[in-house]
């Protein structure tokens, strides 16, 4: 098990607590987190070439002119691919990058980036994280008593006022447990967990 201290907003010492070494104390294997990092990145990615087959352009109902006797070639719809403004043969048509990997692997590499910002120091544990009214000048006050200036802050009973006072500050992130992923905790210099948040983690990544 490994031990850490709990603070208040006001950086004080309040206790300390017993993380889990199956979560929180994992080796990690950097080919696993680029794996699943690589897995999250092309999930959000659009392919947007796209053209139109001859089926798709609009018109061409009519033939243009009849089969025989005009001395032209035969032709039976202007959408055809040899004339202009007709379909495009074998074009481009918007792609899905997505691929999956197993649910066991991404639970393991969630694991691993956390053990890794603990294994730096940069893991920290909140006794709460409430505010009182939606002001972002407190926000950014807390976070300076704190000494982060780029985080992620998991916290299953986020009010309102946490996630609105938060969003217009570059650099900090408010999500539910049920939400993190290796990207976000590998993209913030620092997570913050606030302490109710650690037995739902647990149990989550344990399953």
């Amino acid at each position: 098990m490994s031990t850490v201290n709990i603070v208040n907003t006001k950086n004080e010492s309040v206790g300390e607590i017993e993380l889990s070494d199956a979560i929180f104390n994992r080796e990690v294997k950097e080919y696993i987190l680029h794996e699943v990092v690589r897995m999250q990145r092309a999930a959000r990615r659009s392919g947007n070439a796209c053209t139109k087959t001859r089926v798709e352009v609009a018109g061409g109902g009519r033939k243009p002119w009849r089969q025989k006797g005009t001395g032209r070639a035969r032709a039976g719809t202007r959408n055809s691919p040899i004339w202009r403004g007709g379909g495009v043969t074998f074009g481009p048509k918007p792609r899905d990058y997505s691929f999956k990997v197993n649910r066991k692997v991404k639970q393991q590499a969630v694991s691993m980036a956390l053990s890794a910002r603990l294994q730096e120091g940069n893991l920290i544990v909140l006794d709460d994280f409430s505010m009182e009214q939606t002001k972002t000048k407190d926000f950014v006050g807390i976070m300076d008593v704190l000494d982060i200036d780029n985080g992620l802050i998991i916290t299953d009973n986020a009010s309102d006022n946490l996630a609105k006072s938060s969003r217009n500050v570059n650099g900090y992130k408010v999500m539910s447990s049920e939400g993190l992923n290796v990207y976000d905790i590998l993209l913030h210099k620092k997570v913050i967990l606030v302490q109710p948040v650690i037995e739902s983690l647990e149990k989550r990544l344990m399953a």
